[in-house]
């Protein structure tokens, strides 16, 4: 895809991310995590994560970067909860359990990666990752490969 496009989305999602609408913001949010390997969409998830006026857009974006299943969203869960008051926490942690709690394979995979990221150069990231391992320890999947 061309790089110009994606950088346009980004900015317009970040524009949309900034609107005084909870619902905007969840949207933005959402479409953001699809962007989130981008340095430009970082700042504005992250922000997002912990939205100061709904717990809704904490949710949501924490549930599409989480849908990734990959080192980047995992990545600006752990920064997030490294600040993140016990509200937010809490609202990061559901989505935890929503997108992990079916397959073992997936969860598995996320412990492994927040193994990795719990070594991190940034210390807020290692210190986020390892409380994002602690929310994924807890957690009993429904499915199991036979």
């Amino acid at each position: 895809m061309d790089g110009d496009l994606r950088r346009a989305v980004v900015v317009a999602l970040g524009e949309l991310a900034r609107g005084d609408d909870w619902r905007d913001r969840a949207d933005a949010g959402h479409g953001l995590a699809g962007f989130a390997e981008m340095q430009e969409a970082v700042g504005p998830l992250l922000g997002l994560v912990l939205d100061p006026g709904d717990t809704f857009v904490t949710r949501r974006t924490a549930e599409g970067l989480l849908r990734r299943r990959d080192r980047v969203g995992l990545g600006i869960i752990a920064s997030a909860l490294a600040i993140a008051d016990d509200q937010h926490a809490d609202w990061i942690h559901t989505a935890v359990v929503d997108v992990f709690g079916v397959f073992s394979n997936d969860l598995d995979e996320a412990l492994r990666l927040c193994e990795e990221l719990s070594g991190d150069a940034d210390e807020g990231v290692a210190r986020g990752a390892r409380r994002l391992r602690e929310s994924l320890a807890e957690i009993d999947p429904v499915l199991r490969p036979s």
